[in-house]
């Protein structure tokens, strides 16, 4: 009989239920099975009420990386993440900033913003103004939608027009300007939009299509700031070094794309193990980073008088303490008290230091060692393991591997196999 993935009513089954059918489905053993439904400390119960069609969860290595002082305050950072390295890394960038005084950060207050795309009208420009000429209107319904966000200090705070054209015609898109507080906002600034849809069509009479937040956080920024003494880098020609990647990343999209990349690595790893949404963070950075026409680097890096490395960062930073998963998710519980962050933009500071710590590790080894050889001694663990060796037979197959700086999988296999015949 063909299989079928057109399952009527498969969302009203238990997460069992699902795994039994996934299970014939796929072929799967009872031992997978069991491995699939081993959810540790998030309860099978609780993530089938997260998210949709739960059948297990798949756990992510924890780290913390060490030695921040961020604004005065030693930090321990937990991190969320499966590639090798990037805790370490961020450690040991942090280290190197302490002589300096480790990093300073601020940030803009928390403004997320919806839009509201009304078409259909003769003449933009002039329900762009009776937009506007009814701006307080508008607020006043969008923070009846949220009194407690109000309360909190919180709501709408601004209404901003802009007449844009596309292949439909000309568009009036109304953004609605929320300070969101602990929460990152998405369901506030959604209802809002919303709910002040209608008002828009009445005032203009056109007619509202799409009622929802832009992930360019772009009134939501964070800033860090550190310097990196020329001594603890290696010497002036590290600098230098750190210096011409960073041009490099300036003047190639190619590179600046890597360049963040690995900013994000600290930034994701830590909005992971809060619970917070590491698509929006990254969408939301990507934009940014290429808000003048042409994609660039979120960091800056220059040399002061004493030739010591100064590094900035600035970018958006979407992330809540309240809601979601943050609130939801027994881990994300303990990954904020481990922080110990009290308000959404302390924590959204402490991302900003941890991405900047973690870019200038990745740009001083690519500049001096290479990149492949901070990864070399963690991958190779992974290929051991990946070829079925336990235990102490991991650490021996990967010190063998990087010695002979052959770190593939065939070659896991042969020194296994090698390994467990001198054993019997």
């Amino acid at each position: 009989m063909e299989k079928t993935s057109q399952i009527s009513g498969f969302y009203k089954l238990t997460p069992k239920e699902r795994a039994k059918f996934v299970k014939d489905f796929a072929g799967l053993t009872d031992q997978e099975v069991e491995l699939l439904q081993s959810t540790g400390s998030l309860p099978l119960d609780l993530a089938n009420r997260m998210i949709e069609n739960v059948i297990g969860a798949i756990p992510v290595p924890l780290g913390i990386a060490t030695n921040f002082r961020i604004n005065g305050v030693d930090r321990l950072i937990p991190m969320a993440i499966e590639e090798p390295s990037v805790v370490a890394a961020a450690s040991n960038a942090a280290k190197m900033a302490r002589a300096k005084g480790g990093f300073w950060t601020s940030s803009t207050g928390p403004i997320m913003m919806s839009q509201i795309q009304l078409v259909g009208v003769p003449d933009p420009n002039r329900a762009k103004m009776q937009i506007l000429e009814n701006k307080q209107r508008i607020l006043d319904l969008a923070n009846q939608q949220d009194p407690m966000l109000v309360k909190a200090g919180g709501g709408a705070r601004d209404v901003t027009v802009r007449v844009i054209d596309t292949q439909s015609g000309p568009m009036v898109i109304t953004h609605l300007h929320v300070d969101c507080r602990d929460a990152m906002g998405a369901n506030a600034v959604n209802t809002m939009a919303e709910k002040t849809a209608p008002l828009i069509e009445q005032i203009t009479g056109g007619k509202v299509y799409l009622r929802i937040l832009t992930n360019l956080a772009d009134q939501r920024i964070s800033r860090a700031r550190a310097i990196f003494a020329k001594e603890a880098l290696g010497g002036p020609e590290a600098v230098e070094g750190v210096l011409q990647a960073y041009a490099f990343a300036v003047a190639d999209t190619y590179r600046a794309t890597t360049h963040n990349k690995g900013i994000q690595n600290a930034i994701v790893a830590i909005a992971l193990a809060t619970g917070n949404d590491t698509r929006a963070l990254e969408s939301g950075a990507h934009s940014y980073a290429a808000r003048s026409g042409r994609y660039g680097p979120l960091s800056t890096w220059e040399r002061d008088a004493n030739g010591d490395l100064i590094g900035t960062l600035e970018m958006p930073m979407a992330v809540g303490l309240i809601g979601g998963a943050t609130r939801t998710h027994p881990i994300a519980q303990i990954a904020v008290k481990i922080l110990g962050v009290k308000t959404a933009q302390e924590l959204a500071e402490v991302m900003a230091a941890v991405g900047l710590a973690q870019n200038l590790a990745a740009l001083l080894a690519l500049a001096t060692v290479g990149i492949q050889q901070g990864h070399l001694g963690l991958h190779s663990r992974n290929v051991a393991a990946s070829v079925g060796a336990v235990g102490d037979e991991i650490d021996i197959i990967a010190a063998k591997m990087v010695e002979e700086k052959r770190v593939r999988m065939d070659r896991a296999k042969e020194l296994l196999d090698e390994l467990r015949k001198k054993k019997t």
